[in-house]
């Protein structure tokens, strides 16, 4: 499902990522995890096609993200770290907008976005302005607006931060059922016990370069993901 070939991000004089290669399946989580400036953000943008990659190819789907963009993020969703919403809209119309932005058909978009309302538990809210939303709330929708037209790829930079425990479970399990549809997630977390229970595979950054990446059992072995994060990263 994505494919980053010797991926490479400067800004300036400066490289962010170097020569980056790793894979998502149909099917597959993957966890992407580093230490903060690592290049766990700048990556995720470049696959989402946010920003323009330097050197390298990003293929979503068989598609190069860079000869056709548009394409990809037909089948891609993107929820950054820090969401940024219309706070003059309410969830519902915002939902809407991004279901008519993908053509998600209107019988369609108006069954996912009850259940997922339900799930989320936040149906009571979804006639309210958006800048009325608490953090957690704001999360909740942002989450839903990825999920509002069930992309292949879905993209999740710390998707977990800002939500209440019960919302914590509901998310794991809507990537779950996202990937048993035949789609893949790609994520990044602080969250490692997470990560370790939840994804099949790691790709581990450091100082922009991948040090680490494969099945989750083949890279932990007998420890947990904890202790062969902070080895990996003793010397920072």
């Amino acid at each position: 499902m994505l494919e980053v070939k010797g991926f490479t991000k400067q800004y300036g004089t400066k490289t962010a990522a170097k020569n980056i290669s790793f894979s998502v399946g149909a099917g597959e989580i993957v966890g992407f995890i580093g230490h903060n400036g690592a290049g766990k953000t700048t990556t995720l943008k470049c696959v989402a096609g946010i920003n323009p990659i330097s050197n390298g190819e990003i293929l979503i789907d068989g598609t190069s993200i860079k000869q056709d963009a548009v394409a990809c993020k037909r089948v891609t969703a993107f929820v950054p770290d820090t969401p940024s919403l219309y706070p003059y809209l309410t969830g519902s119309q915002y939902l809407n907008l991004i279901a008519d932005i993908y053509q998600v058909d209107s019988k369609l978009r108006k069954e996912r976005m009850e259940k997922m309302a339900e799930d989320f538990e936040i149906s009571h809210a979804m006639g309210s302005l958006i800048g009325t939303y608490s953090h957690g709330m704001q999360q909740k929708i942002a989450l839903m607006a990825a999920f509002i037209h069930e992309p292949k790829l879905l993209i999740l930079d710390e998707p977990f931060v800002g939500l209440d425990p019960a919302a914590f479970i509901t998310l794991k399990s809507m990537m779950t059922d996202l990937c048993q549809k035949g789609g893949a997630v790609l994520f990044s977390s602080h969250v490692l016990d997470v990560v370790e229970k939840l994804c099949q595979k790691l790709v581990i950054i450091r100082k922009g370069e991948i040090v680490a990446t494969g099945n989750t059992a083949d890279i932990i072995g007998n420890v947990s993901l904890e202790s062969v994060f902070m080895e990996m990263n003793a010397h920072d």
